[in-house]
């Protein structure tokens, strides 16, 4: 079972990636990942191929019909000779990262899947979590901010695959302050909480500079929700 490997060919998939779905990315969340697993009794291999190959079959990267088939996770594990009961057990749970699961009320299953799930989401909070959602914008050449247009709400599934935001600020509402309440691990909860207030003092002091003491308000409104 050859884990650098599997490192090796992810980098060669994600490695030039402008979305936010880098290796930095990778990197940062099996980090955190195998950070969050030293108080609990996890597989560490797991959590390595896990976190390693996360994305690598992303609806966002190679489009949502492909991505249901996770190609590329397990092409990359049979090249590095990972034995099959160990790719069910990472697909199993890859399939069951994600917001646009959870709003399907699918959930990882296992304490590896749970700890690379709360890694995921806290890479997409606090200050690398700012940076990749205006790098993903970017990416997408979409307006970051518009006064004038509040979000609209998206807790269906496939429509949040397919319509994304209008502006990149939305999707902070859309998605990322929801992302602190679905942490399914002590260490992560504890992590998001921080995270999470980083990026709300973000918000807070972004419409402040922008002179939108309307946003100022409908972001308290709707951390009270």
């Amino acid at each position: 079972m050859n884990l650098n490997k599997v490192k090796t060919l992810v980098v060669t998939q994600l490695g030039q990636d402008k979305t936010g779905h880098s290796m930095d990315h990778i990197d940062r969340v099996l980090s955190l990942s195998l950070e969050f697993a030293k108080p609990l009794k996890a597989d560490k291999d797991l959590i390595t191929l896990i976190a390693l190959l996360h994305d690598v079959d992303d609806y966002k990267l190679v489009g949502i019909e492909k991505a249901s088939l996770y190609e590329n996770s397990l092409t990359m594990m049979h090249q590095a000779s990972i034995p099959h009961t160990i790719q069910t057990k990472v697909i199993n749970q890859i399939k069951r990262l994600g917001y646009s699961r959870y709003l399907e009320g699918i959930r990882p299953t296992t304490l590896e899947g749970q700890i690379v799930s709360d890694a995921d989401m806290c890479d997409a909070i606090g200050a690398n979590g700012l940076l990749r959602v205006y790098a993903y914008g970017r990416s997408k050449g979409q307006p970051f901010f518009n006064r004038d247009v509040f979000p609209t709400f998206i807790k269906d599934a496939t429509a949040y695959r397919q319509s994304g935001s209008d502006y990149t600020i939305h999707h902070f509402f859309d998605k990322l302050l929801n992302l602190k309440d679905l942490m399914m691990t002590n260490p992560g909860k504890k992590e998001a909480k921080k995270r999470h207030q980083y990026m709300v003092d973000f918000l807070m002091q972004f419409f402040e500079e922008e002179n939108a003491p309307a946003w100022q308000d409908y972001l308290t409104k709707f951390l009270k929700r």
